[in-house]
């Protein structure tokens, strides 16, 4: 049996994931489209220098001592406005290796792995019997509620809290409306970062609204910090020796980092196995040859769809890339997004790329804490649609004005 990839299929993927970076946002889709004849690096008015090369993007993120998240432009600016003075230190500053150090250990693969099973629960069960019984199952609010399940678990969120907003809301028409809308609440937090690419500056309104919702999303933490046995994210931060303030914090930029992103990428990696044709090629394999082909479509949904579309840096040194010279002050917007699926459109054949490599996830000691909570995630979501056999996709609609381009609803049906 042939499992070709037609090449109008792939056109449809390369237009349905153009339709979303539009959807999410003009000036984002214009931007990308843009890039895709743009120089490797350019400097433009109000923004400042935009790099679209794998390459010279991992150079400058890996040069810590010519760039900061910290100043205008980087996105530690941008949440330092939001979650207080400690992100000066946590982000960039002298705390930052301590940090990263003590926190390793939470999110190993292991631990991930084990971390996301115990969040599904039974859910992922159900969406596959749903499936082999011939329903439609909506594979973006499945993404919504997982990462509302998780959110849950890592800040020890009182789910009860939710449950009346959600019945209010018609969000809990099967169990599930309470992590909807937890899910609900952190994109809300997310959307304070629309178009900041010029400035990451934040209107007192803004940051105002943002922190009331962080307050409500992370009021348990500090009983969860103290009393949360060390099994828990929390529960573990104290063992390792965290502050409450560092666990408080870690567990708010897991939040902030980890809702659009998350879900985003299972939504549109379900999409792209139907659209390019290849999902009946991997739900064909079994055993190890399932499992690798699976491993390669996470790496290729995240590499074609880079949910975190750009990554922001300043500049607080002059420094040399590719014969440009960068000067203090200057900041710089990488097109990871335009950087990743420069390499082609998603193929279940594509060998690893090392120009590209993770750098979905960033790059350097600012490389994504979360990175296997995501894949584990993912390999866990696309599993339970595979164990129902190949899907199509039989209805979608784009989010419009998020953060994180991402389907509002995508209805799949097995074949």
């Amino acid at each position: 049996m042939s499992f070709a990839v037609p090449g109008r299929a792939g056109l449809t993927a390369a237009w349905n994931e153009r339709r979303l970076l539009w959807a999410a946002h003009p000036g984002l889709g214009a931007l990308m489209t843009a890039a895709q004849v743009a120089p490797a690096m350019a400097k433009l008015p109000r923004i400042g220098w935009v790099v679209r090369d794998p390459r010279l993007i991992r150079k400058i993120l890996l040069d810590h001592s010519s760039t900061t998240l910290l100043g205008e432009g980087g996105v530690g600016h941008l949440w330092a406005q939001l979650l207080g003075e400690w992100v000066h230190d946590s982000f960039d500053g002298p705390g930052h290796l301590r940090l990263r150090t003590r926190a390793k250990d939470l999110f190993s693969q292991a631990r991930a792995e084990a971390t996301v099973a115990a969040a599904a629960g039974d859910l992922l069960a159900g969406v596959t019997e749903r499936l082999r019984a011939g329903e439609a199952v909506d594979a973006a609010d499945v993404g919504r509620i997982m990462v509302g399940r998780l959110i849950s678990q890592l800040l020890g969120v009182d789910v009860a809290h939710f449950r009346g907003r959600a019945a209010a809301s018609g969000l809990d028409f099967d169990g599930n409306g309470a992590y909807r809308a937890i899910f609900a609440q952190a994109e809300e937090l997310t959307k304070v970062a629309v178009g900041t690419t010029g400035d990451t500056r934040l209107s007192p309104a803004a940051i105002a609204h943002a922190r009331r919702i962080i307050a409500e999303l992370t009021a348990d933490v500090p009983e969860n910090y103290r009393n949360a046995g060390p099994a828990t994210l929390l529960g573990r931060c104290r063992e390792l020796g965290l502050s409450e303030t560092e666990a408080t914090g870690l567990a708010t930029l897991m939040l902030v980092a980890g809702t659009g992103t998350a879900s985003s990428a299972i939504g549109r990696t379900t999409a792209l196995l139907a659209d390019s044709g290849q999902v009946r090629r991997l739900a064909a394999a079994t055993g190890a040859d399932r499992a690798e082909l699976l491993e390669i479509a996470i790496r290729e949904g995240l590499r074609v769809t880079s949910p975190a579309p750009m990554i922001g840096r300043h500049v607080r040194a002059d420094f040399d890339v590719d014969g440009r010279r960068l000067r203090a002050g200057d900041r710089v917007v990488a097109l990871v997004y335009a950087a990743n699926s420069g390499a082609g459109g998603f193929s279940l054949d594509r060998g690893y790329l090392p120009e590209t490599r993770q750098l979905w996830f960033g790059a350097g000691r600012h490389l994504c804490l979360g990175s296997s909570l995501a894949k584990a995630e993912l390999r866990l979501v696309l599993g339970s649609f595979l164990d129902a056999g190949p899907w199509r996709v039989v209805e979608r609609t784009p989010a419009r004005g998020v953060l994180i381009p991402a389907y509002r609803r995508l209805l799949i049906k097995s074949v």
